[in-house]
């Protein structure tokens, strides 16, 4: 049997093998690629509630975007937040949203975007509130105007304990 002869003889032998097994092939590609494109579920990280717990000191204060650090003596004052009891205590208040101590509360507690505070035998102030982390602390920022809608004061205060 020469070079040619065996060519030959191989060709028939080998279609014939692919030829009856292409349709089995074909629909294997097929649920292969099927089962593979599933849309995998991921499942969201629940928010936690923002916790104030703490006592928490001045960083920056604004009024009409004049700052105040140079100007005031602001490093004794500081805001005691409780939360399982939902009040804060003042030390050594300055011009503030409230002058007494009293309750507080947020408008959402896992998105808040507004803190109000009710003094002992107040009425409510809702002030806005940001809770961000700046460098790797985190932070509470309040806009208010206590008294004089003209002065808009901006509170940043940071955790001291």
């Amino acid at each position: 049997m020469n070079m040619q002869d065996h060519l030959n003889w191989k060709k028939p032998m080998d279609y014939h093998f692919i030829g009856k097994k292409r349709p089995f092939l074909i629909i294997m590609l097929l649920a292969l690629m099927w089962t593979s494109c599933k849309i995998e579920q991921v499942a969201p990280v629940p928010e936690s509630n923002k916790d104030l717990t703490g006592t928490w000191k001045i960083l920056y204060a604004t009024r009409n975007g004049t700052n105040l650090i140079p100007l005031f003596d602001l490093s004794q004052f500081s805001i005691t937040f409780n939360g399982s009891a939902g009040t804060y205590t003042l030390n050594n208040p300055v011009p503030f949203i409230e002058l007494v101590n009293g309750k507080y509360s947020l408008d959402n507690p896992k998105y808040p975007f507004s803190i109000t505070f009710t003094a002992t035998g107040g009425q409510p102030v809702p002030t806005a509130f940001n809770y961000p982390i700046i460098d790797g602390s985190r932070q509470i920022i309040m806009t208010f105007s206590p008294g004089c809608p003209q002065n808009t004061y901006v509170f940043t205060l940071t955790r001291s304990n």
